[in-house]
């Protein structure tokens, strides 16, 4: 009976397994089908028929789903013509067909995958844990993107640009992919738990209230000093003025 038993299970076994793998296997192949169509259309003409990069775009051989997803799910990709930085924008595209050519670009070499939420998801995060990310943002990320995130100038006609509107999605996998001007930290230098703990700080920062009345950007000194510059410099030259003129009637 037990013989007769463990026939039954590995017959049972071998008829149900390999339609199931066959199965799985159809639809990965269908979607990453379906996302090379998509690329075809939409992205060939920038960076090759096969992603072999062109003089107008790289190559994607190894940049990853991530980064498809980060690219196309921003807006920034396709570029309508060649700048010196992508724009975020509206996309054009639905999350399936991203999904579906970040599918077919994983297939022509290695690259980080698209994160699950428990990568980014800040949920049950200390007050201690989302300081820690305020340090790891200024020191790491704060000379680009400002102490609050808003975004700055760079050389050549680049931004770093605001992530007030910034997905944590979107936050990970800049930090795992470097689009633009930005660096690529891995793992090892920065773990999912840091890049957590940022999102969290950005998160918490961009949700507080201006108690102080006008934020003038959250530039901090700039701006501020600027409008002092204006306002206090330039009401005391027009008071020098006024008393001026008024000290010339009086003669």
């Amino acid at each position: 009976m037990l013989v007769l038993a463990l026939v039954l299970v590995g017959s049972v076994y071998a008829l149900v397994s390999p339609a199931a793998s066959s199965s799985a296997d159809s639809n990965v192949s269908s979607q990453v089908a379906a996302g090379k169509a998509i690329f075809e259309t939409n992205c060939s003409s920038c960076h090759g028929m096969n992603g072999e990069g062109t003089s107008q775009g790289p190559s994607l051989a190894g940049v990853g789903a991530a980064s498809v997803d980060f690219q196309m799910g921003t807006g920034r990709m396709p570029m309508a013509r060649p700048e010196a930085q992508a724009p975020a924008k509206r996309t054009t595209f639905t999350s399936e067909e991203v999904a579906q050519v970040a599918a077919y670009v994983a297939t022509l070499a290695p690259g980080p995958a698209i994160p699950s939420a428990d990568q980014y998801a800040t949920v049950g995060l200390t007050a201690e844990q989302v300081a820690r990310g305020g340090e790891l943002f200024r020191t790491n990320c704060s000379a680009c993107h400002n102490i609050e995130g808003r975004g700055g100038a760079l050389p050549n006609g680049s931004y770093a640009p605001s992530l007030m509107k910034s997905s944590g999605k979107h936050i990970y996998e800049a930090v795992r992919t470097g689009p633009q001007q930005m660096p690529v930290f891995s793992k090892q230098v920065m773990t999912d738990q840091d890049v957590k703990e940022i999102i969290a700080y950005l998160n918490t920062t961009h949700s507080q209230p201006s108690d102080g009345g006008f934020a003038l950007g959250g530039l901090g000194p700039v701006s501020e000093g600027l409008w002092g510059w204006i306002i206090g410099i330039g009401g005391c030259l027009l008071a020098a003025v006024w008393l001026a003129r008024k000290g010339a009637r009086s003669r």
